[in-house]
């Protein structure tokens, strides 16, 4: 371990510049290990940084049922990887301090596409099987096929791989589609791992079913460089090279295939962008009209961070008579959330979520769609209902279920990305970035929506906030580089830039 480096375990686990990373990695593989024997049942360690440059690499540990690791144990994971070396006396007081059984179990171990992957990825199999684990590595997949294959092997099936998983997302979104998909979609892949996997989804399905179009596929440029999902989100402009089509369908994964986000340009060729709050109202409103027509009672509810566009929000509450929730940003406290529902919706605007349903749940749609009280009409929906949930991989966001999963809405209402774009209209937005010494100044409440410390801050916000008309903003520090995050909305893209502008010089 590097002398003076200090990491910690976030959202997304730990990420950073890969060189000199490799203790980390080895400290995790351990780590997995333990959890393993906690749980008695296999943990998924994910080798990747998603959106980051190719130059960085990252690691995050997933737990038996395709979760987020246990928020208890992302303390532990910093206090090991910043143990001094040697870190003897800190693995041996491990065990002491979670109670765990001398069981040994198997952890699913992954790599992709980066340079740096293959070095680090044997880093975490020596780090685990330090502690005796039994190790199976599966190649290149995306972060959200581990975790499918993972809840699926603790769930007994235990030979679950890949084309397990092509199968039975590619028979699901076939038995929704009554007719096939009329016009292709372009998919910008980011040149990462996600390229080669939804061509062989795309395959299982069939290019008579629907014609998926992959750009940037690996073969040239680097990942996520100046393509992706967050380049397309955070520069509201096309992957470089692509020339567009207006009221084409495009759509952007993350090099990791766990964020999604649609785009288009409209008949003046402005860029019109279609990220995870319009995926998120498209699905809910999708769901709860079907919940309705089949005469279902459950609770649904969609889970936002502070990013969801005040649009968005007004139009699922008022217009919808959707339940909404608000958390802090981050996967783990969404995914929370929206399991207190009977059916929760969560997508963050950057494009990465899913939807959960609890087994009660799935039953009651199930038992509708055949139950012989009820109207034709009534069966048939529940039964689209049930195939729509088939689609949605539940364990975490999944770029290419969640692609699907929009495909299969589209055609089943018959509409272009015009209709869908045009169910409100998103307040003009910024974002921007501060760089600092310590992120760690800043501590925020109200779901991030609101400055605690320092005392002076939030203050001097709202003076600045009440200048704009429909103004918006809030700031909160970055979880993985030492930068204040600023967000921004206004009535015009002019405001909304010098608000972003002015909260900016705000927290400098």
């Amino acid at each position: 371990k590097p002398d003076n480096v200090r990491v910690s375990y976030g959202t997304a686990g730990f990420r950073g510049n890969a060189s000199g990373m490799e203790y980390v990695f080895f400290r995790m593989g351990m780590l997995a290990a333990l959890r393993s024997k906690l749980k008695e049942a296999a943990i998924g360690v994910m080798v990747t940084a998603s959106h980051n440059p190719e130059h960085d690499n990252g690691v995050k540990l997933i737990d038996p049922q395709g979760e987020m690791l246990a928020q208890s144990w992302e303390s532990l994971a910093t206090a090991l990887a910043n143990a001094p070396f040697p870190i003897v006396q800190e693995v041996l007081a491990l065990p002491e301090k979670i109670g765990t059984p001398c069981i040994f179990l198997a952890k699913i171990i992954i790599k992709n596409l980066r340079p740096s992957s293959l070095s680090l990825s044997r880093a975490v199999l020596d780090g685990a099987s330090a502690f005796g684990a039994t190790c199976h590595d599966h190649g290149l997949l995306t972060t959200p096929q581990l975790h499918y294959i993972l809840a699926c092997y603790n769930g007994g099936d235990i030979k679950v791989d890949e084309e397990h998983y092509y199968q039975n997302y590619a028979s699901a979104f076939k038995a929704l589609l009554n007719v096939p998909v009329t016009s292709p979609v372009t998919v910008d892949c980011a040149n990462g791992v996600g390229a080669a996997k939804l061509t062989k989804l795309a395959e299982r399905i069939g290019a008579n079913i629907i014609d998926i179009v992959v750009y940037n596929d690996g073969q040239s440029g680097k990942l996520n460089e100046n393509c992706g999902a967050d380049y397309v989100k955070v520069q509201q402009r096309a992957p470089a090279g692509l020339n567009m089509e207006p009221f084409h369908r495009y759509a952007s994964f993350d090099g990791d295939a766990d964020r999604l986000i649609y785009y288009t340009l409209d008949s003046d060729c402005n860029f019109i962008l279609l990220d995870g709050d319009k995926i998120a109202a498209l699905f809910a409103t999708y769901i709860r009209d079907n919940l309705k027509k089949a005469s279902i009672n459950l609770r649904l509810g969609i889970i936002q961070t502070a990013y969801a566009n005040g649009n968005s929000t007004n139009f699922l509450i008022n217009q919808q008579n959707i339940e909404i929730a608000c958390t802090p940003t981050g996967v783990k406290y969404l995914h929370e959330k929206a399991l207190t529902f009977d059916i929760g919706v969560y997508f963050e605007a950057n494009g990465h979520g899913t939807i959960t349903v609890n087994q009660e749940c799935k039953n009651k749609i199930s038992a509708a769609a055949f139950d012989p009280n009820k109207s034709a009409e009534e069966r048939f929906a529940a039964k689209k209902l049930k195939l729509f949930l088939d689609i949605i991989n539940q364990t975490v966001g999944d770029a290419m279920c969640d692609l699907l999963a929009v495909e299969a809405i589209l055609q089943d209402k018959n509409w272009s990305v015009k209709e869908w774009y045009r169910i409100y209209t998103e307040l003009p937005n910024r974002q921007a970035k501060v760089q600092v010494a310590d992120r760690r100044i800043i501590e925020t409440g109200d779901a991030e929506r609101k400055v605690i410390l320092p005392s002076m801050l939030q203050p001097a916000i709202d003076e600045l906030v009440r200048k704009y008309p429909s103004g918006r903003s809030f700031v909160r520090p970055s979880g993985t580089e030492d930068v204040v995050r600023v967000y921004a909305e206004a009535n015009t893209q002019e405001n909304a830039d010098d608000l972003a502008q002015q909260v900016s010089l705000a927290v400098y």
